[in-house]
């Protein structure tokens, strides 16, 4: 087992799964969020609050969306240890039940039809048909902690069998299911203390990787090899524009990056208008986020949570990233201390952590 420069503490596991929930619960603020159209309105509205200093992220009021549910299911699945067809099975069982905790949470489209087709304990029951609408951000949102599993570089190409196979399980579209490698990759990235600039351009040389498992497989290869180019191509273009396509930095940003000028160039990079909404911009925006909040929680939830888009899911992989590198420094104790299933985040944390790293000290 090779031994990581950075290895992260199980304190930062913690840090990564529980702000994650933080970011999640703050970019849905119980639906009204998650579905404003400005960031402005946000921004102000978070002034009319006190500032996200001031916000107790706790029901009834911040109940974490379906996001968290989900991504919960992910990494408790993970955290019983199953691997290859058996951990497929338990994250397909996991994602039918989880389900059942959806009143008020908003799941998407491809989630409620994708879980509906999975047959958990039957052969290949955890696969479903090609979707051509499969596109959306369901898959990426519920994959971090794919990559505190699998942090090391010797885990990538079971990082990447694992995050396309539990992607498509309801987002069976390379788009939908290559924004749950982006968001395993990029997790595993931040536990291996690589250096931000360089994230984008990992991803688009694990790229043939995931392609070469797809194409490998007998699920339609045809159809996704077909459907493969759009979300290579929007992530050349976006490294290109903040001019980090090289792996090396610092990113450009636009002069006046406020919260009018983002919401523009968001939308810039989504599929249908909605910032975030997609498989491929809701790590985008992500990542965008982490490349400028620097080791600031509070521009991190300006640039991730607080925007005219789907806010949640893009605070959710954000927030987990950040955690994972910077802990719960600088967080108001009120923005994570009383979320709903905290609980639950913290044992799955340090399941993931023993998993994925032994009996390492803390």
């Amino acid at each position: 087992m090779e031994v990581l420069p950075h290895a992260p503490s199980k304190e930062a596991y913690r840090a990564a799964m529980v702000l994650s929930g933080a970011g999640d619960a703050l970019g849905y603020r119980n639906q009204h969020w998650e579905f404003c159209t400005s960031g402005p309105q946000i921004h102000q509205e978070l002034q009319e609050l006190g500032g996200l200093g001031k916000i107790c992220a706790a029901l009834p009021d911040w109940p974490v969306s379906d996001d968290t549910v989900l991504h919960l299911a992910t990494a408790e699945a993970l955290a019983t240890g199953k691997d290859g067809e058996l951990l497929f099975q338990e994250m397909a069982r996991r994602y039918v039940e989880a389900m059942k905790d959806m009143k008020g949470r908003k799941p998407g489209p491809s989630s409620i039809l994708g879980t509906s087709q999975l047959c958990p304990g039957e052969p290949g029951g955890y696969r479903i048909p090609f979707n051509p609408s499969g596109t959306g951000c369901g898959a990426a949102m519920r994959s971090m902690c794919i990559g505190l599993r699998y942090p090391r570089p010797s885990d990538l190409k079971t990082l990447v069998q694992v995050s396309v196979e539990s992607g498509r399980m309801t987002h069976h579209h390379p788009i939908g299911y290559l924004g749950a490698l982006a968001s395993a990759l990029f997790t595993s990235y931040a536990a291996q203390g690589l250096p931000l600039e360089c994230w984008g351009s990992g991803l688009l040389k694990t790229l043939p990787l995931a392609l070469e498992y797809v194409q490998g497989g007998v699920v339609e290869s045809d159809s996704n090899s077909e459907a493969w180019a759009y979300f290579q191509e929007k992530w050349e273009r976006y490294l290109s524009e903040r001019g980090v396509a090289d792996g090396q930095g610092p990113a450009q940003f636009p002069p006046d990056y406020n919260p009018t000028e983002r919401d523009a160039i968001y939308k810039t990079f989504s599929l249908e208008g909605w910032a975030g909404q997609s498989g491929h911009d809701a790590p985008m925006i992500a990542y965008d986020a982490l490349l400028g909040a620097g080791d600031s929680w509070e521009e991190l939830c300006g640039r991730a949570m607080f925007h005219g888009g789907d806010s949640d899911s893009t605070g959710v992989i954000a927030a987990c990233c950040w955690g994972l590198t910077h802990g719960f420094r600088g967080v108001p104790e009120g923005n994570h201390m009383e979320l709903e299933y905290r609980g639950r985040m913290v044992s799955a944390a340090d399941a993931l952590y023993r998993l994925a790293w032994g009996q390492m000290s803390v």
